[in-house]
């Protein structure tokens, strides 16, 4: 049960355990590095948290409750507009979650990865980590062990499939050198103690005594502790957040990009996961929340930018309303970077009517080409690249 008791160290801290480190013979590093990679090094034992008694201030609850009536308010009003804001959303959480891992792309060439014609690699992991959120969401009904390991399987069966379908079976940590745990910043748990570590999440994550919003933070910071994969734990995270706020019910139409909230203070962000483990687990609490709100703000700059595009759209372009011209305006708001051939098989249409509404586009200055010559043609709608590269800048515009 939560309450709001105010206890030093209420929840439980993560401890240490000793293990032996076997260098391999085969390390490549100056002699300095290859001096310190050698004896014992601690990894992380974090607590059992399924049946743990939750205290947390009366302040943080409060922030928490604030924070879940202003993301439903927000679900709700994005699920009544006509737009596709759902997958405009799901893309924009999906960029920002990225983006914490460094993984930096425009919206242009990520919509060009959705059409399979970007060369960025980052853009293509963006659209991985879309098939990763877009999963999370679609196995709400199910968080187990095996839906999370679904979600990463979508993450990255294209980039690393050697990592995806199982836990991971080997030492990972974070920071410090490439050759040993010694100098590492935060090492996770041994990978024997992965397995029950997981079953007791998912046992947390059923608990119906937590409000949703504190279980999905703690739930997160929880999983980005163990962290069970050898790659992709902090987007698979985040994924599973969403997943748990979908499954709460605090969202029920689109993806709140959180992450955007996250990415405005990282430094504040990790801060939180370090301070969980340290049992204060107040701190994911309100690093969660107050991202919540810094969504929700951009988020609504992101629709209000949407919906302006959507209605010169409809003003410039007159035609029946049986006309193809209009499936494909509605279509560019979720992906603003098309070929004739993408359009004519999402539509339905046949690519000489998709090819006439593309140039019903062009002379009403929606669209733009955006290749050179006659053959394999892309177009984009420049004005949505703006309002989501514009979302993406304030995400990363620092407080302070």
């Amino acid at each position: 049960m939560t309450t709001v008791r105010r206890q030093p160290n209420a929840w439980p801290a993560t401890s240490y355990e000793v293990h032996p480190w076997v260098r391999t013979g085969d390390e490549i590093a100056s002699r300095r590095a290859l001096l310190q990679a050698r004896g014992d090094y601690q990894a992380a034992v974090p607590p059992f948290i399924a049946a743990a008694q939750l205290v947390l201030p009366a302040e943080t609850i409060a922030l928490a409750d604030d924070a879940s009536q202003e993301l439903a308010r927000f679900d709700a009003e994005a699920g009544m507009i006509a737009a596709p804001f759902a997958s405009i959303l799901l893309r924009s959480e999906s960029a920002s979650s990225s983006e914490v891992e460094n993984l930096t792309s425009s919206a242009k060439q990520v919509a060009l990865a959705e059409i399979g014609e970007s060369k960025s690699g980052n853009a293509r992991l963006v659209v991985a980590n879309v098939r990763a959120m877009t999963a999370a969401i679609a196995l709400s009904d199910q968080l187990d062990e095996h839906s999370i390991i679904a979600m990463h399987d979508a993450l990255l069966r294209d980039s690393a499939p050697e990592y995806v379908g199982h836990w991971r079976n080997e030492q990972v940590w974070i920071g410090g050198g490439s050759i040993s745990p010694h100098s590492a910043s935060f090492v996770p748990p041994h990978h024997a103690r992965v397995p029950n570590l997981m079953a007791d999440v998912v046992a947390f994550a059923g608990r119906t005594d937590v409000p949703v919003l504190i279980q999905a933070a703690i739930a997160h910071a929880q999983f980005e502790t163990i962290h069970p994969f050898p790659d992709g734990n902090g987007r698979t995270g985040r994924a599973l957040l969403q997943g748990m706020l979908r499954h709460g019910g605090l969202t029920r139409n689109v993806t709140v990009p959180v992450s955007a909230g996250l990415l405005h203070d990282t430094e504040a962000y990790f801060r939180a996961l370090t301070e969980y483990r340290a049992g204060r687990a107040e701190a994911i609490v309100t690093a969660v929340a107050e991202a919540s709100f810094a969504a929700i703000r951009n988020g609504r700059e992101l629709v209000t930018d949407i919906q302006a595009a959507a209605a010169r759209w409809d003003s410039a372009v007159v035609a029946r309303s049986d006309s193809s011209v209009h499936l494909v305006k509605k279509y560019l708001l979720g992906q603003p970077v098309v070929n004739t051939r993408t359009i004519a098989g999402e539509l339905q249409i046949s690519e000489v009517a998709s090819q006439n509404a593309i140039d019903r586009l062009v002379n009403a200055g929606i669209l733009t080409q955006s290749s050179t010559g006659r053959r394999n043609r892309i177009w984009q709608a420049p004005e949505i690249l703006t309002a989501l590269d514009a979302f993406g800048a304030r995400a990363r515009r620092r407080r302070g």
